[in-house]
């Protein structure tokens, strides 16, 4: 009798616990995807911002690590109070969204090859710690853009 309460209990342990990886897992990976996306036509020769939206869907956070553009170098940066600063990355939460918008977090394109034009798309790949790279095609806006999304 013993060993037949013994058998049941491991048997039902391994369900559940089996029934817990098996939802966790497929809930836990982050889903990235990426909208309004725009750069506005830089002023400067050398220099331009980018702005975009990603979303994660999946219960993971992720990160964005880096990006690179074959316009020029590109940085990831974050506005705190006034003050804007490189950073290594930027959190993309589980169910939640990375903005990054005027006067706020961007991407800052230095030592553009060429100086992109309205109407030019800017083509970028997002790189992150946990999902595969996401190219990006950047429209070039005016320079006074300020898109209905606030973003």
């Amino acid at each position: 009798m013993k060993r037949i309460a013994l058998t049941a209990t491991a048997l039902v342990s391994t369900l559940v616990l089996a029934g817990c990886g098996g939802s966790a897992s497929a809930d836990s990976e982050p889903e990235l995807s990426v909208g309004a996306a725009y750069m506005p036509q830089p002023v400067s020769d050398s220099m331009a911002a980018g702005f975009l939206t990603i979303d994660n869907t999946g219960g993971t956070k992720d990160e964005l690590t880096s990006a690179t553009s074959d316009a020029g170098t590109v940085t990831v940066h974050e506005t705190v109070g006034s003050a804007m600063q490189e950073v290594a990355s930027l959190d993309v939460p589980a169910h939640g969204q990375l903005v990054f918008k005027s006067g706020g977090n961007h991407l800052m394109f230095e030592k553009l090859k060429r100086k992109p034009k309205q109407g030019e798309t800017v083509s970028v790949e997002l790189h992150f710690a946990e999902s595969g790279p996401i190219t990006v095609e950047m429209p070039v806006k005016s320079a006074t853009y300020n898109p209905k999304t606030g973003h």
